[in-house]
């Protein structure tokens, strides 16, 4: 079915507000910097509370990457709202640290200076320390140390049933989600190069990020502390940033939930002869990974997107999603921008909403080997090209300039974000599908350029422009005081995931051995 009668159908009077009820949340990481720009090698702050079960507040790769996570809303500008608020509160409570503002790290040491999150006593807390030594010796700690955003996205139900109407399917309303879910993830697989394009704002990295490795990028003017590649969007989706040979290999199917289950678990259950060399334990006997399998748990496997299930107690995130189906989905290519303070703006997430609208309604054929490989060549060709005007990419047995195919997209985002101003009773959509437009036709405008013209412009260093951003970022927080309503909620939730945690650390029965084992049981 067309994407012209989809949209007819919901733009109907009858239908067209419950398009107001499309659901975003946030997850952002940022990490903790001395007022060198070193990463911090302080503990978790105790009044942020516990990493383990803090809804709000907690760590991602290491002690020092701190993850704010915003409740999902249907008001984008509540989303936006709560973010500053965790960012205020936790400027009230790092002393003299500092938030990195980039995706990519700077001023690094060796990987035993990068600090791995701690969780408790507990099993599951043990757990999480153990996943992340094992992505350490796999991948490298510094790796590890790289920031983003995951938009967190769903339609409501109503729309699910509109849609289920329109084309007489007969299937239960939460295979029916499923199945459109993965069609969404396909379309995003096979135009997500362009949000590379229009959000990417990582072009240049510090030299101590790549100290000691193989790379192609060059002095930033004359320069040697800054290092980037002149079109380059976002290296921290090119193989600098989340990418690994022993993954390469792996092709996930995004087809249906059984085909994508299935490559999952095989990864999850075959054995990696490299990580086999690790070791499982160390010879004192304490546990370098949870296995010695291609990957550890699902969420090892690196992807620009992924379907989602909030799990039950028990529940692997793999089995969350076989017994109850696809809940919303998570966009995670989406870098931190430097020059806004909460790393992401209300533009960017109608736009992201607009996008991902788009990908759910387009036709989305079935894809094969062919079409994975050339998803690819296209996210490698625009991370490191994609300002290029001359840059092609492979669509199918051709190819298109990335700029002409850009335009053509925005042709069919358009209606899209015409009918999100209808339900929503404004322009805002529209006048950011013309902003993205005009990065289109003009990359000076790409936050990727911005960032090179300032720090051009400024004379800086990566360095010396990520910590002046950071510095003006941290008094925009401090400035930002909250309601002493909302203090006492943050100071709560942080007293109460303390307890949490100790409850969770009395009730364990099982040894660690007895917990891991019932755990890939």
């Amino acid at each position: 079915m067309s994407i012209e009668t989809r949209l007819a159908a919901l733009a109907q009077p009858s239908t067209i507000g419950i398009l107001q009820n499309i659901a975003r949340g946030i997850e952002k990481e940022s990490l903790r910097v001395e007022p060198s720009g070193r990463m911090a090698s302080t503990p978790h702050p105790q009044a942020l509370g516990s990493a383990l079960t803090h809804p709000s507040i907690t760590t991602d790769y290491s002690e020092a990457l701190l993850e704010f996570i915003t409740a999902p809303s249907a008001s984008i500008d509540d989303v936006l709202n709560e973010l500053e608020e965790i960012h205020s509160y936790t400027y009230q409570h790092i002393e003299d640290e500092l938030l990195w503002v980039s995706s990519m790290p700077c001023q690094l040491g060796d990987d035993s200076s990068i600090p791995v999150g701690q969780y408790g006593s507990s099993n599951s807390g043990k757990m999480k320390t153990v996943y992340r030594l094992g992505l350490g010796h796999r991948y490298g700690r510094l790796m590890q140390t790289i920031a983003g955003i995951h938009y967190n996205f769903s339609v409501p139900d109503e729309l699910w049933l509109q849609l289920q109407a329109l084309e007489n399917n007969q299937q239960s309303l939460q295979d029916f989600k499923t199945e459109g879910y993965f069609a969404l993830i396909r379309n995003f697989r096979r135009y997500f190069w362009l949000l590379l394009y229009l959000l990417g704002a990582a072009p240049a990295v510090c030299a101590s990020f790549v100290r000691g490795r193989e790379h192609d990028l060059v002095p930033l003017g004359n320069d040697s502390h800054s290092l980037h590649l002149p079109y380059a969007t976002s290296l921290r989706m090119g193989n600098l940033g989340y990418q690994s040979d022993a993954q390469s290999s792996l092709v996930v199917c995004y087809n249906d939930i059984e085909q994508y289950s299935r490559t999952l678990k095989g990864a999850l259950e075959t054995p990696y002869q490299p990580y086999e060399e690790i070791g499982l334990k160390d010879v004192k006997g304490n546990y370098q990974q949870l296995t010695t399998n291609l990957l550890q748990i699902e969420n090892e496997f690196y992807s620009p997107i992924r379907p989602k299930r909030t799990a039950a107690a028990g529940e692997t995130p793999l089995e969350a999603l076989e017994n109850h189906g696809v809940e919303y989905i998570e966009v995670r290519c989406v870098d931190l921008n430097p020059l806004l303070p909460n790393g992401i703006d209300k533009p960017t997430s109608q736009f992201l909403d607009t996008f991902l609208l788009f990908c759910l309604l387009k036709d989305s054929p079935r894809t094969n080997n062919d079409e994975y490989r050339q998803i690819t060549e296209n996210q490698r060709r625009t991370v490191a090209r994609g300002r290029s005007p001359e840059l092609e990419l492979l669509d199918g047995d051709k190819q298109r300039n990335l700029v002409d195919w850009g335009l053509s997209l925005m042709s069919e985002i358009q209606p899209v974000a015409e009918m999100l101003d209808q339900a929503n009773r404004t322009d805002q959509y529209s006048a950011t599908a013309g902003l993205m437009k005009t990065r289109l036709q003009d990359n000076s405008l790409t936050p990727a350029a911005q960032l090179i013209a300032e720090m051009t412009a400024n004379n800086e260093t990566y360095y010396g422009m990520a910590m002046r951003k950071a510095q003006e970022h941290r008094e925009y927080f401090r400035g930002k005081l909250l309601t002493p309503e909302t203090a006492e909620k943050y100071r709560r939730l942080a007293e109460e995931s303390q307890l949490k945690q100790k409850h969770i650390e009395a009730s364990d029965s099982l040894t660690f051995d007895d917990f891991i084992a019932d755990y890939y049981q």
